[in-house]
């Protein structure tokens, strides 16, 4: 009688488990993920981040918020890593809450591998640990163009540094403590610096191969506490074969790694300007995916009637793969509000299509999240 007792408690721990971990996203949705993806706000901004979510994404069913916050938070375990304006372990139970009582989950992002410096600035990490540079020998130019002579873009970090781990581990556990989450992701996009010939641990090292290690690794990290990662899906397209080009995919061979990484990562397939059909890529490969556009609202539009027509047509192994879609701004917090209430500062200029003044973020994340609704009620 003990015994089946215990049984019992068991299976109703398993049941609470799966509840927490697996209740955030309705599978027979056909939007599973209704994504908005925003730069951390500064402290100052906190109360009306918070009144954006209450206000505009969860009235328009976001269910997903990946928080880009990299080094703007107060961590604890390396204080030295803590950028400019970072959040307080309050202001992030602010976020927490508010999202918890509209049912959005929070996956916070820290770019891992690529995107270690700005434009000419040095990024946290490599400014306080510069030995897991793996471009030391390139200087940082005083005035960022593209092209440049070294087609420098930003650095990355040696992914095969002895120490590294040790650090980066250490900020994801304990941002994604701060955020209560059991996702986090990990960016891994953009990476034009990786197996470079003069790093005395990579040179010589198939690409896709270090690619490929440094995603498993943050994926088996996470793995232990029983959380997901998401990354940025373009270092896994050929970008030569696909004429994709080299931002939105790889030219470097990382791509050959999308047969090297474990197949429970979630893929977020960007695409800006042009709707290319590559979610369908991801998913014959095994992955959950996720679309993602930016600031041209025609894009988008397409963009989610291809994922609706994926996921109708797909066969039952592949239909819960297309996932969803997810809105991203590439401006903080401040500057998206702003923008979505007409204002239109010098700090968010570039998130306003060269084209088209009416193409922007917040148009595209009004007309994206009208366009999902229409087709989950049916309407063409």
């Amino acid at each position: 009688m003990q015994n089946k007792s215990y049984v019992l408690l068991f299976l109703a721990l398993i049941t609470i488990f799966e509840i927490n971990c697996f209740a955030q996203y309705d599978s027979e949705k056909l939007f599973q993920v209704k994504g908005f993806c925003i730069g951390v706000p500064a402290p100052d901004g906190v109360d009306r981040f918070v009144k954006l979510i209450e206000n505009e994404l969860a009235p328009r069913g976001v269910n997903t918020l990946i928080l880009i916050v990299d080094y703007k938070y107060q961590y604890e375990c390396y204080p030295q890593l803590r950028d400019i304006n970072a959040l307080s372990k309050a202001d992030a139970k602010k976020i927490v809450a508010v999202c918890r009582k509209n049912n959005i989950r929070i996956i916070p992002q820290i770019n891992m591998l690529g995107h270690q410096s700005d434009l000419n600035h040095q990024g946290k990490l490599l400014e306080q640990f510069p030995q897991f540079d793996e471009t030391p020998d390139i200087k940082m130019p005083e005035k960022w163009v593209w092209p440049n002579p070294d087609n420098f873009y930003c650095r990355s970090y040696c992914p095969l540094h002895p120490d590294l781990h040790k650090v980066t581990f250490a900020v994801i556990d304990e941002l994604c403590d701060a955020f209560e989450t059991d996702a986090f992701h990990a960016g891994m996009d953009e990476i034009f610096y990786l197996g470079y010939d003069k790093c005395p641990r990579c040179k010589g090292v198939d690409k896709a191969e270090l690619f490929a290690g440094e995603v498993t690794a943050i994926h088996n990290h996470l793995a232990q506490k029983n959380r997901e990662l998401w990354i940025w899906g373009d270092r896994l397209i050929n970008g030569k074969l696909t004429g994709i080009g080299v931002w939105e995919a790889s030219y470097n061979f990382t791509w050959k790694a999308i047969d090297m990484i474990p197949k429970d990562i979630v893929i977020c397939d960007w695409h800006y300007e042009r709707p290319d059909q590559t979610a369908v890529y991801f998913s014959m490969n095994g992955f959950r995916v996720v679309t993602c556009p930016w600031r041209t609202p025609s894009t988008a539009i397409i963009q989610a009637e291809d994922m609706a027509k994926f996921r109708q047509y797909a066969t039952p192994e592949m239909k819960p793969r297309y996932y969803g879609m997810i809105e991203t701004t590439w401006t903080d917090s401040d500057g998206f509000i702003d923008g979505l209430n007409g204002k239109i500062a010098d700090k968010n200029k570039e998130a306003v299509h060269p084209d088209n003044p009416d193409y922007t973020p917040w148009n595209t994340f009004k007309t994206l999240f009208k366009r999902m609704d229409e087709l989950e009620k049916g309407n063409k």
